[in-house]
């Protein structure tokens, strides 16, 4: 009867812990276009939406973990905003191993390609399917319905290796936004560019009023895949 009881006991336990970790999990809340989703602090950088709680990789892809060995990545506001009205993503399939640092998925756009590197390493489990019916997400809400995939990832450590460290992650992302305005002088003060006069906040495609501009020959650059 004692061992019964322990079994019992133990169980309770056991489901108890399971119930409180599913409620830590973060969900992927809707969020309104330039606003963080609702588990995530607002914090913005130029303009751009940079929540704190994520971590960011320098070709502009980010991680959260979830809960032990389980990451959520996506792309970040100033790398959906280069990027612009993507017309289709192609993600990673569900079981291939992703790398950190080495490319994932790839946007097309007018009949041009541009690929993006993982944040992290690991087994793609989940892919987002309404990201993929519509890529128009990416732009509206990269952090909330536009993530791109759920990836197991055995060794922790590779969530955090060769990643922005927190504390520059803000001189990190005005470094990049000066680096674009270098390269693309039209865009810095304009009333079209990544600073609107009305709130501060980027346009919904920062390379769309630069026809001269090569679009996959920026967003490389910026993503780490030139």
């Amino acid at each position: 009867m004692t061992v019964i009881l322990v079994l019992v006991t133990f169980s309770i336990f056991i489901l108890l812990d399971w119930v409180v970790n599913r409620r830590k999990a973060p969900q992927v809340v809707a969020a309104s276009a330039h606003t963080a989703p609702r588990y995530l602090d607002p914090s913005y950088v130029e303009g751009f939406l940079v929540p704190e709680q994520l971590s960011y990789h320098p070709g502009h892809s980010w991680a959260m973990q979830e809960r032990r060995n389980l990451v959520r990545i996506g792309i970040d506001d100033f790398a959906a905003a280069l990027a612009g009205h993507v017309e289709r993503i192609e993600l990673p399939k569900p079981g291939q191993w992703i790398r950190q640092g080495q490319k994932a998925w790839s946007l097309y756009r007018d009949g041009e390609k541009t690929e993006m590197v993982s944040p992290t390493e690991g087994e793609v489990i989940e892919i987002n399917p309404e990201v993929a019916a519509n890529p128009e997400l990416l732009r509206k809400d990269p952090y909330g319905k536009g993530w791109l995939a759920l990836v197991h990832v055995p060794d922790e450590e590779s969530t955090t290796r060769n990643l922005v460290p927190k504390g520059l992650v803000r001189s990190w992302m005005r470094e990049a936004v000066g680096r674009l305005y270098a390269r693309q002088p039209q865009l810095a003060g304009c009333p079209l560019g990544p600073v609107a006069a009305d709130g501060g906040l980027p346009t919904e495609d920062l390379l769309a009023s630069l026809p001269e501009a090569n679009w996959r020959q920026v967003t490389s650059e910026f993503f780490l895949t030139a």
